[in-house]
């Protein structure tokens, strides 16, 4: 449950979010499928009330979707890795435009810093990793320098915006 007083409001840039939308939103991060009835009923609102929120929530673009949580390896991804990108001045547009169709980017962030771009890689094995970066990557124009990381293991937080 939020940690924040009910009088506390986050800002979207659209509405408020008050503590029933943090707590709609807490729900269906947890479990996607929870129903309407079931947010009602744990959140003690009326049914109406609840489709309400979440359509405005939806319609507002503060849930975005609605996704099953894969876990790679058993999933076929046995090797995951971060890559940073240097890209050259002004070619963020068209690097990040093709980086979004290379297979196994499951993220991509642009960044201020040491490295302009930040991939989260999912890739069958080191043979395929290796080909994504040497092959399809840095073939990208705009793209001057990676670097590559590979993921030992990996959690979650227990500490999330949500709950």
């Amino acid at each position: 449950m939020s940690q924040e007083s009910d009088s506390e409001l986050l800002t979207t840039g659209f509405r408020p979010i008050d503590r029933v939308d943090r707590l709609i939103i807490e729900a269906l991060v947890k479990d996607a499928r929870t129903s309407i009835r079931t947010l009602a009923e744990q959140l003690h609102i009326s049914r109406t009330n609840a489709y309400a929120r979440v359509d405005r929530l939806l319609r507002d673009g503060v849930i975005t979707g609605f996704h099953a949580a894969v876990a790679p390896e058993p999933a076929g991804l046995g090797t995951s890795a971060y890559v940073s990108i240097g890209i050259e001045q002004n070619t963020w547009r068209e690097v990040s435009a093709r980086l979004a169709e290379v297979r196994y980017i499951e993220h991509a962030a642009l960044l201020a810093g040491d490295y302009d771009v930040l991939c989260l890689v999912r890739a069958p094995d080191n043979a395929a990793l290796r080909h994504l970066v040497l092959n399809q990557i840095q073939s990208i124009p705009g793209v001057v320098t990676t670097r590559t990381w590979l993921v030992f293991e990996e959690f979650d937080g227990k500490v999330s915006p949500w709950w």
